[in-house]
C-alpha cells in the first residue's frame, strides 16, 4: 500500500493547525513523524484515519483518492492507529477490551470465547509478552495496558500501522520485543508511521524521518542522512544546548521522610529528600515505584509506616489530606487521574488551590485568570486562551497543565511520576529547567522515571527498586546505567 497526502490543511474554527502538508507512507518502511507537541503530527494521522475531516487537500491510496468516515472504516481497509492516550474500558477484562466491537461468534450467534482467547494469545505471542486475559484491565499497569492497545492492531489484517509514542510506558525488555515485532512487520510488507520523541529509537528502527513544526512539514529525509542535532534544530527552530540543564540548587536540610512504608505491592520502604534535592526513582515496570508514590499521596492504602514533612508525622488518608499538607503529585496517568479533560485550562490549574482565590466568600475570577496566564506563559503552553478545553490540547501540553496545577499549590514536596512521558525534546528541557527552579526555591522533588538517561541527567541521588523493595540508593557521582540495572534486577 502507498499513501500520498497532498497539500493537506486542517482548521478548527478560525484556528489553522495544518497547512500545505505533503507526506508519503510506503509499505515495508518505518517512517518517523517528529515535532514538538502541538506540531500537528497526531492531527495529521487522525485526518488519514477519518477521526477528523480534511479541510483541504487530497488523500491518495494506491493511486485513488480516498477518505474514511471513521477510524473503524480505516481499520477495515488495513490502516490501524495505536494512540498515545489509551482507549480502554477499565472495568472490562483484557479479552473484552481486545474484542470490543470485533467479537467472534459461533454459528449460533454466541460469543466464541475459545476462538477469541486463541487469537488474543497469538497476538501477545507475536509481541513477546504474556497477559492475563480474564483480569480487568484497570488492575494492570500503564505499560501492560499499552501492550493491550498494541495487541489490538494484530487482530486485523494491517497494511499500515500508525504508532503514537508506543514505548512511552514500556520497560526496556518490552521495547526490545516491540522492535522485533516491527522488524517482522516490515518483512511482511507493513508500512509503519512511528511518532516518538525518543531519539535513540528513531535512529534504531526508522528508514526515513519527516519533521513537522507549527502545522508545517519542515523536511523529509532518510534517517541515515541526518543526526540528533539537526533534527532538534528543525523541530524547535533553534539549537538546544545542554540537554539536561545544570543544576545549581543548594541541598540543605531534610524536608521529607518516609519510614518503613508498606503497602499492597511494596514493603519496608525508607528514604529521605532534602531541601533543593531531586531524588530519582528507577526500576523495572512492576517494581513498585508508582505504588509507593500513590500511597504517600493517599490514592492507595498505606498499610504501615510513617510519612514526615519538616519532622512532623502526617496523617494522610486521601489526596485532599496530602494537598492540605503541601504534597503535590503529578500522576503517570494524566488522562484518567491528572486532568478533567472536559474542563478548561483555568479550571484544571486552579482545581487543587480553589480556596486561595476566594475573597469575601466569592471566587475572584480575575485573580485566578491572571494566575493561570502567568503559569501557562512560564510553561509555554500552546493554547488559544485559558478557557480552552484541556481535552483539545496535545498530550505534551496536557502534561504541562498537570505540572502547572501542582506548582500552583506552592508545594512543600513535589512528586513527579514520569513527568516527561510523551513530551517533545524542547518541552522536556523546559520541564527540567522548571524542576531546577523549584529546587532552587528549596522544594524537594521525587521523580519516578523509566528513562534511565533522564534519571541520571536530572537526579542528585537515585533510589532503585526491585519487586517492592529499595535495593540501593546511589549518589549521582557513582551512578551509571549499568549499576542501576544491576540493582533493578537483583534476585
Amino acid at each position: 500500500m502507498k499513501i500520498e497526502m497532498r497539500n493537506i490543511s486542517k482548521s478548527f474554527g478560525s484556528n489553522k493547525v495544518l497547512e500545505g502538508i505533503d507526506i508519503d507512507i510506503q509499505s515495508g518502511q518505518v517512517h518517523a513523524l517528529m515535532g514538538e507537541n502541538g506540531a500537528g503530527k497526531s492531527t495529521l494521522m487522525n485526518l488519514l484515519t477519518g477521526l477528523y475531516t480534511v479541510s483541504g487537500g487530497d488523500i491518495i491510496i494506491d493511486g485513488q483518492k480516498k477518505t474514511f468516515s471513521n477510524p473503524q472504516e480505516a481499520e477495515q481497509f488495513g490502516i490501524s492507529f495505536i494512540h498515545q492516550e489509551m482507549n480502554t474500558w477499565k472495568d472490562l477484562t483484557v479479552l473484552e477490551n481486545l474484542f470490543l466491537g470485533r467479537e467472534i461468534k459461533t454459528k449460533f450467534g454466541l460469543l466464541d470465547n475459545k476462538a477469541m482467547k486463541e487469537k488474543a494469545a497469538d497476538a501477545f505471542r507475536q509481541l513477546g509478552v504474556s497477559m492475563p486475559l480474564d483480569e480487568e484491565i484497570g488492575s494492570l499497569s500503564v505499560g501492560q495496558q499499552q501492550m493491550v492497545e498494541i495487541a489490538k492492531s494484530f487482530l486485523s489484517d494491517i497494511k499500515i500501522l500508525i504508532m503514537d509514542e508506543p514505548t512511552a510506558a514500556l520497560t526496556e525488555h518490552e521495547v526490545e520485543g516491540l522492535f522485533k515485532v516491527i522488524d517482522g512487520l516490515k518483512v511482511r510488507g507493513v508500512g509503519i508511521v512511528y511518532i516518538s520523541h525518543r531519539m535513540e529509537e528513531i535512529f534504531k528502527i526508522t528508514d526515513c524521518i519527516t519533521v513537522m513544526r507549527d502545522g508545517l512539514v519542515i523536511d523529509t529525509k532518510p534517517t541515515q542522512e541526518t543526526n540528533v542535532d539537526e533534527l532538534v534544530k528543525k523541530m524547535v527552530g533553534r539549537e538546544i544546548t545542554d540537554y539536561y540543564p545544570e543544576k545549581t540548587a543548594t541541598i540543605r536540610e531534610v524536608v521529607f521522610e518516609a519510614e518503613h512504608l508498606s503497602g499492597a505491592r511494596f514493603k519496608d520502604i525508607s528514604f529521605e529528600v532534602r531541601s533543593g534535592e531531586i531524588l530519582g526513582f528507577a526500576g523495572l515496570m512492576g517494581a513498585g515505584r508508582t505504588e509507593v508514590m500513590r500511597a504517600i499521596f493517599g490514592l492507595d492504602k498505606l498499610q504501615s509506616g510513617t510519612i514526615k514533612v519538616d519532622g512532623k508525622a502526617l496523617k494522610i488518608k486521601s489526596p485532599s489530606d496530602a494537598i492540605v499538607q503541601g504534597i503535590g503529585f503529578l500522576t503517570e496517568d494524566r488522562k484518567e487521574e491528572g486532568l478533567v479533560l472536559d474542563f478548561s485550562i483555568k479550571d484544571n490549574i486552579t482545581l487543587p488551590s480553589t480556596k486561595d482565590f476566594i475573597h469575601k466568600g466569592l471566587f475572584d475570577d480575575k485573580v485566578a485568570t491572571d494566575f493561570v496566564k502567568q503559569l501557562s506563559e512560564r510553561l509555554k503552553v500552546k493554547s488559544t486562551d485559558e478557557e480552552q478545553i484541556v481535552g483539545d490540547l496535545s498530550g505534551g501540553n496536557q502534561q504541562k497543565i498537570v505540572l502547572a496545577k501542582w506548582i500552583g499549590i506552592a508545594p512543600k514536596v513535589l512528586i513527579l511520576d514520569e513527568p516527561t512521558r510523551g513530551v517533545d525534546v524542547g518541552a522536556k528541557r523546559e520541564i527540567y529547567q522548571l524542576m531546577n527552579e523549584l529546587a532552587e526555591r528549596g522544594v524537594p522533588i521525587i521523580m519516578v522515571s523509566s528513562d534511565l538517561p533522564e534519571v541520571l541527567g536530572v537526579s542528585d541521588r537515585i533510589a532503585v527498586m526491585h519487586e517492592g523493595k529499595i535495593t540501593g540508593i546511589l549518589d549521582k557521582k557513582e551512578a551509571s546505567q549499568e549499576k542501576i540495572m544491576q540493582l533493578a534486577t537483583v534476585e
